[in-house]
């Protein structure tokens, strides 16, 4: 009977104590703890998951700006522009070069003067002058003159020598009638009168210095028949050195000289030395 006793009174005690309240709390707080380490755990991993990246992103946009140099931001065309304006303000200044005519509107105005020349020539009463093209260049020219002053010792020795013009022959440059053309004499053999080896002239309109645009071709060709009377020209007719033709290679040289020696002296008589 006491043993039965003892089997009833542990069987009441193992069902009070598992029945216990505190046990069941102890349970229901462990789940409630569990559910929280849960729920701690799903809102890290979605803090993670949303969160996080985007705040990542911006740190390293921000990074990235900070790492940038200053003055590389994305310039506008009037930075630009200003830029380049205050650059130019502090580059040196360079020397102006002569503005230079196009060589396409020389040769026009070069052109449309000689032609108004050659009309001008032709119109002339007195037959003073008659030209003829170089090979049909109008750029060069063959000159007769044919008149002198009558009175002079040249106009006899044109009748003496049945001479009846003295041919020159006008090569006329790129930019005329703002440069000189250049003259000489072709026929006959001339002595004095200006008239230098090779045929060069001496007179100082045909050089740089003295020229100018609104020379005319019959105005030179007056002002050189002048020249010659007043030079006692005359023909040469010396045995030999009369036969002897000039050249153009002669006469670009000796012109070249004769302007050195009156840029030195002036257009004066220059010393017997310098020829």
């Amino acid at each position: 009977m006491a043993t039965l006793l003892r089997k009833i009174g542990l069987i009441r005690l193992h069902d009070r104590d598992t029945e216990d309240p505190k046990h069941h709390q102890g349970s229901f707080k462990g789940s409630k703890s569990n559910q929280k380490n849960n729920t701690k755990h799903c809102n890290t991993s979605s803090d993670n998951n949303i969160l996080n990246p985007p705040d990542t992103k911006t740190k390293k946009f921000e990074q990235s700006n900070k790492d940038k140099p200053p003055g590389k931001e994305k310039q506008t065309s009037k930075d630009i522009k200003e830029k380049q304006q205050v650059a130019a303000s502090k580059a040196p200044a360079t020397p102006l070069q002569p503005l230079v005519p196009h060589r396409q509107h020389c040769t026009q105005v070069r052109t449309r003067r000689l032609m108004k020349e050659l009309q001008e020539i032709k119109r002339l009463a007195d037959n003073f002058i008659t030209v003829e093209l170089a090979d049909d260049n109008l750029f060069e020219w063959n000159v007769k003159l044919h008149q002198v002053d009558r009175d002079s010792a040249l106009w006899q020795d044109m009748k003496d020598t049945n001479t009846e013009y003295i041919l020159l022959n006008i090569s006329f440059p790129d930019n005329f009638p703002f440069s000189p053309p250049f003259m000489r004499v072709l026929t006959p053999r001339l002595e004095n009168g200006y008239v230098l080896d090779g045929g060069a002239i001496c007179m100082e309109l045909l050089t740089p210095r003295g020229w100018s645009s609104a020379y005319t071709v019959e105005a030179v060709m007056r002002q050189f028949a002048a020249s010659l009377v007043k030079g006692q020209g005359r023909i040469c007719r010396k045995t030999g050195k009369s036969k002897k033709s000039f050249s153009r290679k002669d006469a670009e040289a000796t012109f070249k000289s004769l302007v050195k020696t009156h840029e030195k002296y002036g257009w004066v008589s220059p010393p017997v030395s310098d020829g």
